[in-house]
């Protein structure tokens, strides 16, 4: 292969970069494999201009086993390795690593060009600088023994805050103590490679990419006050104009160590057949084409200062909205006939609707099911002992649990309804729908403007 300049490896490589070229097509047009092109763009990527300019390629027996190491514990081919370590030629890698397999670390060593020395004095072994025993030996070990106790004392600080010490902290430590000991020695305690400081200081350096995004993703989680999830907030994101991809928002939030709660086991209402079982018509179709086609309900339990509390709502799967809910001490019948008369109240005349339920004993009775036939409403049931029938409904009280109750401070019973009041406004007009990609109401708006 002709050889080339550096300005002309620079002019090649800036015709790939321009994105109009291929490496193939660049490398045809010079006469050379493609491959030479895409090792230049490779090198000049890691060093830029200075890895074309002429350098000495005498290298050390520590530089060869971090390149050796680097590429090891990277997974990273020669011709990668090559150019970030800006090496000529990836086939000398391939050389240290069969001489250091077959004849092992020695092998490394420079060796010296030209013929060995003729003068005696020169190839007698030099005295040992440091003898054991010596001022200068103690002082050595005094010092190794001072580095020793600075890193282990840092490492120990980091460790009792988060655990897991990475690369990265040890990078950090041997950073701050670079002024005080060798970075070869450093290095060497922390069990790092040297290559994989300087790049993991390269990056230390750089400003953070995440830095605004790290900050919106945190103002989002405690406008809510820690109920969104990663999903929820990636479509908050969307919603404010910026895509990102919820793998990316998932890793974020782990780092700053925002996470939502967990969720509890409802209240069973099921004591046998009392009354009329009605036909489970809803069949899981837990989606409507308009407002008012399908509501589901349900009572859930809550616990509270030494008492316990039932709250029974209505749920329209158009939107997921609560169009009202009742709550009291005891669950009586009472509580789901004010419930239910709270939401005819907000039920259009001659609107056609499919009212579900589980199969508790309260929408078995005589009372509840001629209210609703007298309003034409058609009346369905989940099958016995099975909960996913009624999922949306269940999937709201665990929403509620974990967002509101095991999340907030209520001094009162009083004090935790008024809370709650203000928790479903915030439910159904704020708080965004993961399916929807806004909350309930503003999705019924939407739909009702288009019709």
């Amino acid at each position: 292969m002709a050889k080339f300049t550096a300005e002309e490896k620079l002019q090649a490589v800036a015709r790939y970069l321009n994105g109009n070229e291929s490496y193939r097509e660049v490398g045809k047009s010079l006469g050379i494999n493609f491959r030479h092109i895409y090792k230049w763009a490779k090198q000049f990527e890691h060093n830029g201009v200075e890895a074309f300019n002429k350098q000495c390629t005498s290298y050390t027996q520590q530089f060869k086993l971090d390149v050796l190491n680097f590429m090891t514990e990277n997974g990273a081919s020669l011709t990668e390795t090559a150019a970030i370590f800006n090496i000529p030629a990836p086939s000398s890698i391939l050389v240290w690593k069969n001489q250091l397999e077959k004849q092992g670390i020695d092998a490394l060593q420079t060796k010296k060009k030209g013929r060995p020395s003729m003068n005696k004095e020169s190839n007698k072994q030099p005295k040992q600088a440091l003898a054991e025993g010596s001022v200068e030996a103690l002082e050595a070990r005094i010092k190794q023994l001072e580095m020793e106790n600075e890193y282990f004392k840092k490492v120990e600080c980091l460790s009792s805050k988060q655990g897991k010490i990475t690369k990265q902290d040890k990078a950090q430590i041997v950073f701050e103590l670079r002024h005080k000991y060798s970075v070869k020695a450093l290095v060497k305690l922390a069990g790092i490679p040297r290559s994989t400081y300087y790049d993991l200081v390269k990056r230390m350096n750089k400003p953070d990419p995440d830095a605004d995004l790290n900050v919106e993703i945190k103002a989002i989680y405690e406008e809510h006050e820690g109920r969104y999830g990663y999903r929820r907030i990636r479509d908050e994101l969307a919603n404010r104009g910026k895509k990102v991809n919820h793998k990316k928002v998932q890793r974020i939030m782990k780092e700053l160590g925002l996470k939502c709660l967990v969720r509890m086991k409802k209240y069973k209402s099921y004591k046998g057949t009392v009354g009329k079982i009605a036909p489970n018509h809803l069949d899981r179709q837990f989606t409507a084409d308009a407002p008012n086609e399908k509501w589901v309900t349900d009572i859930t339990e809550f616990k509270l200062f030494g008492e316990k509390l039932y709250l029974s709502p209505v749920l329209d799967l158009f939107n997921r909205e609560i169009i009202t809910y009742t709550i009291g001490p005891r669950p009586t019948y009472s509580l789901v006939s004010e419930m239910l008369e709270k939401a005819l109240e907000r039920l259009p005349e001659e609107n056609s609707l499919l009212m579900h339920s589980d199969q508790g004993w309260h929408y078995q009775m005589k009372q509840y099911r001629h209210a609703l036939q007298a309003r034409g409403i058609k009346q369905s049931m989940s099958r016995k002992g099975n909960c996913y029938d009624n999922s949306v409904m269940e999937n709201f009280f665990g929403i509620l649990k974990s967002e509101f109750i095991y999340y907030g401070e209520f001094k009162s019973v009083e004090h935790f309804q008024q809370e709650l009041e203000k928790y479903i406004e915030y439910y159904n007009t704020k708080r965004m729908k993961a399916k929807l990609k806004m909350s309930p109401v503003q999705y019924r708006t939407h739909f009702e403007q288009a019709a």
